[in-house]
């Protein structure tokens, strides 16, 4: 029995989960990204073993994590840092995204300072809206940065189903080719990246519809989780449980379905619906919306229904188990992408490194150290 809810993460199942993705891609440079975990080292180490060639990162306090705890191989930096960042930037990555010339100014002032030098990928809007030049502002943005001594145009990039769910096509993509093509013809030289998107682009890669020109991709959720981001459908016979979390039961007990009483908003403004099944045997257990949204957590069990939670009470429908759970029992479930991340992100869930062999799991507290304490 646990007192506390705990993730428990499969880094065997991760490496393999790289392996096949990174084999799958066909030769293209391959970022593995850590950010839904907040930059877990061991995290990191599996995607590097099963054969990514660099880790991304969307916070400098992540990346922090992972220089302290030894990993030496290229980061990138996926969200732009701010000017003020540029010092951390430059100590702790290698190549980060950009689409404001003003930061990438200040990266080459921090890289005169550090003695040091910095590769960004200019970032391309290709219709999501999120972080972008628009392709007019490309050439004068690329000219720019290729003026400057100390940080290198290590490519062009785009980022695609994150914001507006533009899937990636052989259009957009085509798109971002000739871009890319156009800027090396300006330069005269060749870009070391030019990098396709997420793990939104992996369908099309093995469909054959990628463009010769792309080099890069940055893949996280399908190697963690195992699914296609276009439709969450399982894909390339990946595991689909590196990532299982466990929570105790506090409260087992046969209760009507519908609530007594005149109803209102519920704690997080919303006017819930009930269905009348009768009286039930419910489960609560110790999770809550802090730590994960309920819809997405599924249960392992499939004779246990998630009814809704709290705050801090995940309410649980085990009618159908015999014999019922007991107080400390704990009911495991498959967390999705968002509740990985408020899993990950949440000082009220344990971590537990597991391992398909069957080594003995360690346990962790969660541990967040700041950039001053790398």
């Amino acid at each position: 029995m646990s007192a506390r809810a705990t993730l428990s993460i499969d880094l065997e199942k991760i490496t393999a989960n790289t392996r096949r993705v990174v084999a799958a891609l066909g030769g293209l440079h391959v970022v593995g990204v850590t950010k839904v975990t907040c930059g877990t080292p061991e995290v990191g180490r599996a995607m590097l073993a099963g054969g990514a060639q660099a880790l991304g990162e969307s916070r400098l306090e992540n990346v922090a994590r992972l220089r302290a705890a030894g990993i030496t191989s290229p980061i990138w930096l996926l969200r732009s840092p701010t000017p003020a960042q540029a010092a951390e930037t430059v100590r702790l990555t290698d190549v980060s995204l950009e689409s404001e010339l003003e930061t990438v100014l200040a990266l080459e002032r921090a890289c005169v300072e550090a003695g040091r030098r910095h590769g960004v990928i200019a970032m391309v809007d290709l219709g999501d809206l999120r972080e972008g030049l628009l392709p007019a502002d490309l050439p004068g943005f690329a000219a720019a940065v290729e003026g400057l001594e100390h940080v290198e145009l290590a490519g062009i990039g785009v980022n695609l189903t994150c914001y507006g769910a533009v899937r990636p096509t052989a259009r957009n993509l085509g798109e971002l080719a000739t871009l890319a093509a156009q800027i090396e013809r300006r330069l005269g030289r060749r870009l070391a990246f030019v990098s396709g998107g997420n793990s939104s682009s992996i369908a099309l890669t093995i469909a054959g519809g990628m463009p010769a020109a792309i080099s890069n991709l940055r893949i996280g959720e399908t190697i963690l989780l195992g699914v296609d981001t276009l439709t969450r459908d399982p894909t390339l016979g990946l595991h689909l449980d590196a990532f299982v979390v466990a929570a105790p039961v506090i409260e087992c007990r046969v209760k009507p379905s519908l609530p007594t009483g005149e109803t209102a908003q519920d704690a997080f403004g919303n006017r819930p619906t009930f269905v009348d099944r009768g009286r039930r045997r419910r489960a609560i257990c110790a999770l809550g919306r802090q730590d994960a949204p309920p819809d997405g957590l599924m249960p392992v069990d499939p004779r246990v229904e998630v009814l809704g939670a709290s705050s801090d009470h995940l309410i649980l429908d085990v009618e159908a188990l015999e014999p019922p759970p007991r107080l400390g029992d704990l009911i495991a479930f498959v967390p999705t992408y968002g509740a990985t991340l408020q899993l990950s992100t949440s000082p009220y869930v344990d971590t537990s490194f597991v391992h398909s062999a069957g080594l003995t799991p360690k346990i962790v507290a969660r541990s967040t150290p700041s950039i001053e304490e790398e």
